[in-house]
């Protein structure tokens, strides 16, 4: 068996430069959005309530991630803070899917665990994932806040959240990486608020 020696360090610095350009327009002009998420988390962890995220794939992967920050610690030690990811329960997923179709796998879990307050963030790097869109609609009929990741277009999601974060691309893996690095910073001002307010 012989391995490919092919040269693909010009497909590899075009897939850099690719996703260096996008993060660069986030710098541009989105980044008043990430800052209302950021302060939005904040209110509500600072109020006792709590973070609900749920995507399908990638997002969910996403959802997992940022919610195990906010759990565990991202680079400071601190008191935990309250988030789930609705992705993780497979005896729950398999049965929601089960007895009222794949749509409704998030959405139960919002009516289930959801309170007003607690804020909802739907991963969807089209916008238009069914699942994630009536977890969403759950949300706002409980009165909590919602939230949505997506793409440079937005979908239907742009229009059924309190708070839209468009990823400036129309590439599935340029808006995944926007996603987790737009999440990561939330989880830093996050964090560091919290840490701050402790040590004053």
């Amino acid at each position: 068996m012989s391995l490919n020696n092919g040269n693909f360090t010009a497909d590899i610095a075009a897939e850099f430069n690719e996703s260096i350009y996008v993060k660069q327009q986030v710098i541009e002009g989105h980044l008043s959005v990430i800052n209302e998420i950021a302060n939005l988390l904040i209110e509500s962890l600072q109020a006792g309530n709590k973070v609900l995220l749920f995507g399908n794939g990638g997002s969910a992967a996403d959802s997992q991630h940022i919610a195990g920050e906010l759990v565990s610690k991202f680079r400071r030690v601190r008191k935990a803070m309250p988030a789930i990811a609705l992705t993780t329960d497979t005896s729950i997923l398999t049965s929601i899917g089960n007895d009222f179709g794949y749509d409704y796998v998030f959405a139960r879990q919002i009516e289930a665990l959801g309170q007003p307050g607690d804020v909802a963030i739907g991963i969807s790097t089209s916008g238009n994932s069914p699942n994630v869109l009536r977890a969403l609609q759950a949300a706002r009929d409980i009165g909590m806040t919602s939230v949505g990741f997506t793409g440079k277009s937005g979908g239907q999601m742009q229009d059924c959240v309190d708070i839209c974060f468009n990823a400036p691309s129309d590439s599935t893996p340029r808006i995944q990486e926007v996603h987790i690095t737009a999440g990561h910073i939330v989880c830093e001002l996050v964090e560091k608020t919290f840490v701050d307010s402790s040590d004053a």
